[in-house]
């Protein structure tokens, strides 16, 4: 695997996809998406503590697979939603 952490994503009880975590100086594999749309994506070390913050205080959050990229990030909400 050649990663320091690990962070497993989830939908209901199918698993989305992993975010692994590098230290600098190790192997960075590039993003990919398996045959049965697993998505592995591949991040520093340095950005754990970030991705944690995103993935317990925001909702909701997407994860994807895109322009051989994968992809982490927040939706909008409507006006007036509150925190």
């Amino acid at each position: 695997m050649g990663a320091r952490s690990q962070i497993v994503l989830f939908s209901d009880k199918d698993v989305l996809g992993y975010v692994r975590f590098h230290d600098e100086g190790m192997p960075f594999p590039d993003d990919v998406e398996q045959s049965d749309g697993t998505v592995y994506m591949h991040l520093p070390s340095a950005e754990l503590r970030n991705v944690l913050d995103v993935l317990r205080n925001e909702a909701p959050v997407s994860f994807y697979f895109a322009s051989g990229r994968a992809f982490l990030g927040t939706q909008s909400e409507p006006i007036g939603e509150g925190e």
